[in-house]
């Protein structure tokens, strides 16, 4: 990380002599809360096990965790021949993060605590090409009144979930500047206004990434080492996970699959003009028109207007038409995952998206198309599942990213020992830019220069 260690030095003046006790405790505070937060040592015992640190000198650490508010030893374990030992528990409770998705239909918000489980969420229809200020006023509506119904605890950090990829930046532990990742949002300084309103540091991800992560922690991968995780919608994208960990590659661009080109018949195109929901829907649309699906067409004559949804409806009522259209998509999905799971091995597929997720073709005919052409070892103990999360798992994946974000260990010294993220020096410089670009430009943020 040389980009970030250089600007560390800006901003920290060289010390002279011997360390502080805050300096040399850090690094240990470090490695024993996270010990304790991925549940590797629940015990001292372990805990000294584990660290390779002296009895005293756990126990020293573990008194300053607990005045910090992050450990908790109140629970006594079982008791194995001799006294019960003292459980020690990450505080999970100690703060909370807000976490948003903003898709290009729907707006979701919600609240987890430091471990990202999710607490409450709240979902509602919008439109992402509306004026980037009345959306993002309508974000900051939404979290200020999460926060009030939470008695207000302690707020460690923001996480949102956008449509787009989002460019790998180094920003390892926050997002310092809004990226060019929305449409029509290039000039509004998104992250800028939420660090000014709210006093924490901030995250984006794109929708694949958050419910990639979602899913692995806490829907159908969650026992499982490499997963592949694919959205079908008027986007398609994957997601991919190995040992628990994101995968994002070189610029933060990992699975925009919707780009690899793809054959039906005499037609070719980008897999998302072949089989995302737009084309499902135009395709449905068509068969009505020309009197080839009964359900659709009758659903025209109504005045209304026929989506990939109804489509999907229509071909489980049995509507032969319908059938075919999700059949076809289902086929080029699968047959560009194949190429996916041949060069990745993973031990689980999972599809997600409302198409995906309410009907049992297009999930059928992925599946045939990904084991017919998927190696015999690569497909013999693979499973290929919907999503088990729908709407929810973008919002506990943008918790789990914000939460590793703020306990990875190479930035989580420089907090631990004030207890509170806004501590850190590099959040500190970053806010104190907005806000004098907010004296400056009459309380209109803008991207401060850095």
């Amino acid at each position: 990380m040389p980009r970030m260690a250089s600007v560390e030095a800006d901003i920290r003046p060289r010390r002279k002599g011997r360390p502080s006790v805050s300096e040399t405790a850090a690094p240990s505070l470090v490695d024993i809360l996270n010990l304790v937060r991925t549940g590797r040592a629940t015990t001292r015992q372990e805990i000294e096990r584990q660290s390779e640190l002296g009895r005293a000198v756990v126990a020293d650490r573990l008194g300053t965790l607990g005045e910090l508010g992050l450990v908790d030893e109140s629970e006594l374990g079982a008791a194995t021949g001799g006294r019960a030992p003292r459980l020690v528990r990450f505080a999970a409770d100690r703060g909370r993060i807000l976490v948003a998705t903003l898709d290009q239909t729907a707006l979701g918000v919600g609240i987890a605590d430091l471990a990202g489980s999710l607490i409450m969420e709240h979902h509602e229809a919008t439109e992402l090409t509306q004026p980037a200020p009345g959306l993002a006023d309508r974000l900051v509506t939404l979290f200020r009144w999460i926060l009030e119904r939470q008695a207000n605890p302690p707020l460690y950090g923001i996480s949102i979930s956008v449509p787009g990829a989002v460019p790998d930046g180094g920003e390892v532990f926050f997002q310092r500047t809004t990226p060019a990742v929305l449409p029509g949002w290039d000039s509004f300084p998104l992250v800028e206004t939420l660090v000014a309103t709210f006093d924490a540091p901030v995250w984006l991800r794109s929708s694949v990434e958050t419910m990639t992560m979602g899913e692995l922690h806490a829907g159908a991968g969650e026992s499982n080492r490499t997963m592949l995780f694919v959205k079908v919608g008027k986007r398609i994208g994957a997601g991919l996970a190995s040992n628990g960990e994101l995968f994002r590659g070189a610029q933060g661009a990992v699975g925009l699959i919707g780009s690899v080109p793809v054959t039906a018949g005499e037609r070719s195109g980008t897999l998302e003009a072949m089989a995302g929901s737009d084309h499902i829907a135009q395709e449905g649309r068509l068969a009505a028109e020309r009197g080839l699906s009964p359900t659709l067409a009758d659903h025209l004559r109504r005045g209304s207007p026929v989506t990939a949804l109804e489509v999907a409806q229509a071909a489980q009522m049995g509507d032969v038409a319908a059938i075919d259209i999700l059949s076809q998509s289902g086929r080029l999905i699968g047959q560009v995952v194949a190429t996916l799971a041949n060069m990745l091995n993973p031990e689980l597929i999972v599809l997600s998206g409302s198409i995906a997720q309410t009907n049992d073709i297009l999930l059928a005919s992925a599946r045939e198309a990904i084991y017919g052409a998927c190696h015999p070892l690569v497909s013999r103990d693979l499973q290929i599942v919907r999503s088990q999360m729908g709407n929810s798992s973008g919002l506990v994946g943008a918790a789990i990213v914000a939460a590793e974000g703020l306990f990875g260990p190479s930035l989580l010294r420089d907090w631990i020992m004030a207890g509170r993220p806004q501590a850190h020096p590099l959040f500190q410089q970053m806010k104190a830019q907005i806000m004098d670009r907010r004296t400056f430009e009459g309380n209109t943020v803008r991207p401060p220069d850095m």
